[in-house]
Formats: C-alpha cells, structure tokens, sequence
C-alpha cells in the first residue's frame, strides 16, 4: 500500500475546468472518501490517479514515485467502477482469478485458487463461484466486481460510487464489510460518493469537492464540527444544517451573513417562540419542523415528545456556525 499526493492538479475538459488547482495527500493505509455532488469532480481524480486520463497541469506521487506518463498497469491500481463491470460468460470464480492472470503479475496457479477462496469468504459468495454472472443478483454481481479488486495487491483501491445501485439494506451491509476489509488488511483506499451517510461511516478522512475545487480535507468528526465553509457544512448532516440570516438571533459577529445551525444544536424549552409545522416521529428520534419568524427550522427532539403540529415550543441556538457574505466560515 502506499500514500498518493496530488499537488496543483488542472483538468479540463473543452471550457470545463473539471479539477482547478486540487492539492490532497491520501495517508497510506487511510480510507479516504471524496464526497461532492455530480460534476464537482470526484470521479475526474480517481481517473487521474487511475492513469485513464491525464493532467494538464500538476502532478501525481503514487509510494514517492511521480506516475505522469505512467500507464494504469505500471501505477498498480485497482478501481471498482458504479456498474459491474464482469464478464457475462465466466462463472464468479473465472471473474474473480482474471485480474490475476494478467502477464504483469505472473500469480502462481496455487496461489490464485487461495486468493480467490479467501476473497470470496470475505465477500459471503463462497456458494456462487461455479454461477455465471448472468445468474447473479445486483447485489451479488457488485461483491463480484469489489473482490476482483480485492484479489489483487495494489498499491491503491480506487472506488467510484460502488455501492450506489444497490439497495438500502445491501448498501449498509457492504458499507460494513468494505470498511472492516480496509481496517483489517490496512489498505489505502480512495472512495468517491454523494452519499454523506456512506462518508461519515467509513471515512478516515473526507475530501470535500465543489466545481472542482477541494473546499476541506480532514476527518469526518473535523468537516462537520468545524466546516471551513458553507459548502462544506451542507455536504453533512442528516437532517441537514438549517441555513438562517445571521441576524434572526442576537450575537453574531459582524462580518455574518449567514448562521448555520445543526439540528441537534437547537435548544428547546428556553428562548423565543416558534411555530410546529409537521412532527416526523421515527422510532429513535422525533424530528419537528418549525416556523420562526417566517423561516423554516429542522430540529430534533425526544422521540416520545407529546408535541404536535400546531404547538408553539420555545427555542434557541446552541454553538452556531457563522458564515460570511462569500460562504466563508466566520472566526
């Protein structure tokens, strides 16, 4: 395994600038998550780093070594792509030995039928090698395409929303499993994806991409505590942060535009009164939708509140985020 540093990387596509000047180092042995929506540039990088596109400006360390020039076989990389990515007419066995009988890595008979076994134990597939992968679930079929990476010792595992076209259940139940494979094997792992819950998760470290610019880099517990930006304080947080004119309550700093507020950093039972809009009640928390003085409100509160729509609850912020006229976070 090994550390990647990007420094001052370009690339555009046309008129489009699809990365602008993107600096980051992956720690070797981290599980790092590149979290943005569509078209801010996450899947640009890992096709850098890939090998499958090239930089127009900057440059790319792969273990200490500069990989411009170099091919994606010499960058010894493996990448999980959105789709499976399997060939149809090889059982899952085939599938999974095919990346290791590549000339580059000469694996030895014996040891492709081991790697193999092991990885699809690790995947729960152990009953479907001898299946074509025509006879495979969704879910299955992308188990088969994450352990066709994972057969391999690269020095990278570069995944593009993998998880993405599953369902609810099989998502959560792969995110447990990559993350445990990443943490037992110490594995450096760079994971694109729009879905924060899968970032807060599994991350060591989130890289925070907007129009192709690395707005935060740092550990999940840092981007969502201390967001440097409002960008990056929108990109967490379930429900997400309320964004409110920094004068709606007293104490803002001068320079505030805006106030960013968690929903678990709203107060109940003191302060000024606002309106219940809808209470969601799900099982392990109660959300309220409030009206304060014309501006809609998300918080949380005890799932067996007696609160309803209609109520009036008193309310205050606690440890507000303050944010400047350019998004920017306020000292």
């Amino acid at each position: 395994m090994a550390e990647v540093i990007l420094n001052s990387v370009i690339k555009s596509f046309g008129t489009k600038r699809a990365l602008d000047d993107v600096s980051m180092t992956v720690p070797d042995g981290s599980f790092v998550v590149l979290l943005g929506p569509t078209g801010a540039g996450k899947t640009t990088t890992l096709r850098l780093i890939a090998g499958l596109e090239a930089a127009d400006q900057g440059e790319i360390r792969i273990g200490g070594k500069l990989v411009d020039g170099m091919t994606p076989a010499e960058r010894n990389v493996a990448m999980v792509f959105q789709q499976y990515s399997l060939y149809p007419h090889l059982t899952v066995r085939e599938n999974l030995a095919f990346p290791l009988k590549s000339p580059l890595l000469r694996t030895p008979a014996a040891e492709i039928v081991s790697k193999v076994n092991a990885v699809a134990e690790m995947l729960r597939i152990s009953h479907k090698l001898d299946n074509k992968a025509t006879a495979l679930s969704g879910g299955e079929m992308q188990r088969v395409s994450i352990g066709r990476a994972l057969v391999r010792n690269p020095q990278i595992y570069l995944m593009d929303e993998p998880l993405s076209s599953l369902d609810a259940k099989l998502r959560s139940d792969l995110r447990i499993e990559l993350k445990n494979i990443q943490a037992n094997s110490g594995a450096t792992l760079l994971y694109v994806t729009h879905d924060q819950i899968e970032a807060m998760t599994m991350a060591t470290h989130i890289g925070v991409l907007h129009e192709g610019r690395l707005v935060q880099f740092g550990s999940p517990r840092d981007v969502y505590e201390r967001p440097v930006s409002l960008h990056a304080a929108q990109r967490l947080g379930q429900p997400r942060i309320n964004v409110l004119p920094a004068s709606l309550f007293p104490a803002a700093p001068r320079s505030a535009v805006s106030m960013g507020l968690r929903p678990e950093h709203i107060r109940q039972g003191a302060g000024e009164e606002s309106f219940v809009n809808r209470v969601e009640r799900l099982g392990d928390q109660t959300r309220l939708h409030l009206l304060f003085r014309g501006h809609p409100i998300v918080t949380v509160t005890d799932p067996h509140t007696a609160l309803s729509e209609g109520d009036i609850v008193r309310i205050e912020p606690v440890d507000p985020l303050y944010f400047d006229a350019d998004g920017m976070r306020c000292a």
